[in-house]
């Protein structure tokens, strides 16, 4: 006998195939969906390690511009020192050579003239005096010229003063360069 099949087998494979689809199509978007939910999760912490990143530099950088300042402080303290002791080591180096400048102003006086004011101005002496005659003052230029620590004297101004007969003195005001002596033929 033949057999013949009247059940309604096509709708059951259909049934059957429209349930696996359902399944699979659920599978596939609890996978997607899951799937998102990791690239979310990996990208949010990606994005908030950054930032923690971000935010360490940002201090590292407010604490090397702070350090920064203070090195610029600190080097224009070192320069500001640097020019006192410049200033204060000039001004050793100098001390005998004010000395020297009034020994020789005192040893280029010839008799009969005397200094009123000796004024120094960087390396320019102005001079103030009296003498008893212009020879005087004639002598004390020549004297000034032949010493080692002074050079170039000028005379400004002579005046004659006759306060009687007997007594006649010249005032003069003059200028003389200092300098320092050459050492074995040269000039410092």
């Amino acid at each position: 006998m033949a057999r013949i099949n009247l059940l309604p087998w096509r709708e059951q494979q259909r049934e059957e195939r429209k349930k696996r689809f359902l399944i699979a199509l659920v599978g596939v978007l609890v996978a997607g969906i899951g799937a998102i939910l990791l690239a979310d999760q990996y990208l949010s912490s990606a994005i908030s390690h950054q930032n923690a990143r971000n935010q360490f530099i940002k201090t590292e950088i407010v604490q090397l511009d702070a350090r920064i300042k203070e090195i610029g402080e600190l080097k224009a303290r070192r320069k500001q020192l640097l020019e006192r002791m410049k200033i204060i080591q000039d001004l050793q180096g100098n001390r005998p050579i004010i000395g020297r400048i009034f020994d020789q102003l005192a040893r280029t006086l010839p008799d009969g003239v005397y200094f009123s004011q000796v004024k120094m101005t960087d390396k320019l002496i102005s001079i103030a005096g009296a003498a008893e005659s212009n020879n005087r003052v004639s002598d004390l230029l020549r004297n000034l010229d032949a010493s080692d620590w002074l050079e170039a004297p000028s005379l400004t101004e002579v005046k004659a003063n006759t306060a009687g007969a007997v007594d006649q003195s010249n005032t003069f005001q003059l200028t003389v360069r200092q300098t320092q002596p050459a050492v074995d033929g040269v000039k410092p």
